[in-house]
């Protein structure tokens, strides 16, 4: 297969990196120009997990340079930036390419607006990752992929892309995509939102019980935003069920509950808010398809989601300059007569 990867951030470079590596045929897009050709003659530096690598990728600058018809696109930029990119890509795509959207949030339907719904391919991202600077990327945590068609169809061209893919992390095709964008979507607006007020990786986060709270409030509404609209969500990973965390009231469900988030900050404790690292670079986040999403939904099914209306709030608060990232924002009274 012939595949474009546009975004040479951490899910895009490393992703282009290692399908590079094992032979397959792609052309990584870089926006900028001195990045493009750091990828070409010295190579992205990936460090992580995965060990220490420099892998050379062809690179170009932008989606114009690209020449002849591409079977898959990838599309790794910010969620905002999505529609364009597909756009930009039009006219190197046939009939049959496919086009991924790998941001975090639901993206597919925007993306069909533009390809169209037989092209559109959801793609969930069960690994972390991190930019330490330009050309030099961390894998901080193993995972998969899991793809599926909006249509919930599988074409041919679909598992030759699962299996170019499978060199970067395991694989997996899902008929019911949509269920598991949810799945992660909730692993984001927990961990981007919070990351993003206080400032603190994951394994910090989680030995607070403050910002336990508020985690498990995240989920506790997007489950109930989730059965409002006869959604079933597969566990997170095949692992996190959040119907079963979320079960029971009392003290012993409640140690069991902040005792498994524990973990989960034990074991991803490097992970670093996207939503952070955007803010630190002057960036804006990607709130409106994490929180914003689960509140959005509440809104139109009835359901009050008071913790995800308030952390929207406060990182557009954060982007406009009014309030700072700091631990303290954990304390805000929006969140005092959380008890999880």
């Amino acid at each position: 297969m012939r595949i474009a990867v546009i975004g040479a951030g951490a899910i895009g470079g490393i992703t282009a990196a290692f399908m590079a590596q094992a032979g397959q045929d792609i052309t990584l897009v870089c926006k900028h120009p001195a990045i493009a050709e750091q990828a070409r003659s010295h190579g992205l530096r990936i460090e992580g997990v995965r060990g220490a690598h420099n892998i050379p990728v062809q690179a170009v600058a932008t989606v114009q340079e690209l020449s002849g018809v591409y079977d898959a696109c990838l599309i790794a930029t910010k969620a905002y930036d999505l529609e364009q990119a597909a756009r930009d890509m039009l006219p190197y795509l046939c009939d049959d390419s496919l086009v991924v959207s790998m941001q975090n949030g639901i993206c597919v339907d925007a993306l069909a607006a533009v390809v169209g719904q037989r092209r559109t391919v959801g793609c969930v991202i069960g690994w972390g990752a991190t930019m330490k600077g330009p050309a030099s990327l961390e894998m901080t945590s193993n995972g998969e992929f899991v793809l599926g068609m909006a249509g919930g169809d599988c074409p041919p061209k679909l598992s030759a892309l699962q299996k170019a893919m499978s060199s970067v992390t395991p694989c997996e095709i899902s008929p019911n995509i949509y269920a598991h964008l949810y799945s992660k979507l909730i692993v984001n607006a927990c961990i981007t939102s919070l990351g993003a007020i206080c400032g603190l990786r994951l394994g910090e986060m989680m030995k607070r019980a403050d910002a336990r709270n508020i985690f498990l409030a995240i989920i506790q509404e997007a489950m109930d935003v989730a059965h409002s609209m006869n959604l079933s969500v597969p566990p997170f990973g095949g692992k996190l069920d959040y119907d079963r965390l979320m079960a029971g009231r009392g003290a012993l469900s409640r140690l069991r509950r902040h005792g498994m988030i524990r973990l989960v900050g034990l074991k991803f404790r490097r992970l670093k808010s996207s939503s952070l690292q955007s803010l630190e670079r002057g960036k804006p986040t990607e709130i409106d398809y994490f929180n914003g999403y689960i509140a959005t939904k509440g809104r139109e099914t009835g359901v009050a989601t008071p913790v995800n209306d308030a952390l929207t709030a406060m990182v557009k608060s954060i982007e406009r300059g009014e309030l700072s990232i700091s631990t303290k924002n954990l304390s805000a009274p929006a969140f005092h007569a959380l008890r999880y």
